[in-house]
C-alpha cells in the first residue's frame, strides 16, 4: 500500500461577483492543461434555499511524478448563498452570479504508490531504509514541488476571482 503523507493544507475565501460556470472551467483547465493533473469529481451537491443556492464540489486530482512518487490534491469548493445577478459590462447587461466562494485544498505526497515494496515485511523494511538514507533529499524536493504547485493553483484561482469580480 502506498505511503500517503499530507504536505499541504489551506483555504481561500472570496465574496463578490463571479461566474460559477467560468470559475469551474478555469480551475478544471488550469489543473489539467497547465499542471498536468488527472482529475475526478467525487461529489457535487446543490441545495436550493429560495433564490439562493449552496453548492459543494469535491475533486481529487493526481499526477504521477515518477514511478515511485505521485502528487494528489483534494479540492473542496463551497459556494454559499449564490444568486443570479445582472451587471453592466462594457455597455451590455450580463447575467452572472454573486456569493461566497471557499476553496479548501490539501496536498498529499504518495510514495511507492504502485506497491513495489509491499510484497513482504523484508521489502517494507528495505523501503524504510531506502527512504530514510538514500532518497531523503529527493523526498524533500518533491514535497517542496507539491507545495509550489498547490500554491500556484490557489494564486491563479484568487487572481481569476479578483479579475472576474472587477469586471
Amino acid at each position: 500500500m502506498a505511503e500517503k503523507e499530507q504536505i499541504f493544507g489551506t483555504k481561500i475565501k472570496y465574496k463578490g461577483i463571479f461566474s460559477f460556470k467560468d470559475l469551474y472551467q478555469f480551475c478544471y483547465d488550469y489543473l489539467t492543461d497547465e499542471q498536468g493533473y488527472y482529475h475526478v469529481e467525487n461529489k457535487y451537491i446543490e441545495k436550493i434555499n429560495g433564490n439562493e443556492k449552496d453548492i459543494k464540489v469535491l475533486w481529487t486530482a493526481s499526477k504521477e511524478v515518477t514511478d515511485y512518487f505521485k502528487f494528489e490534491f483534494s479540492i473542496l469548493f463551497r459556494i454559499l448563498g449564490m444568486s443570479k445577478v445582472e451587471i453592466t459590462q462594457g455597455g451590455n447587461k450580463v447575467k452572472t452570479n454573486k456569493g461566497i466562494v471557499e476553496i479548501k485544498m490539501k496536498g498529499n505526497l504518495l510514495r511507492d504508490y504502485k506497491g513495489k515494496f509491499e510484497s513482504n515485511a523484508f521489502q517494507k523494511f528495505l523501503r524504510s531504509i531506502y527512504e530514510k538514507w538514500v532518497i531523503a533529499a529527493r523526498i524533500e524536493q518533491y514535497e517542496e514541488k507539491l507545495v509550489e504547485e498547490a500554491d500556484e493553483f490557489l494564486t491563479q484561482t484568487k487572481a481569476y476571482l479578483d479579475l472576474e469580480g472587477k469586471r
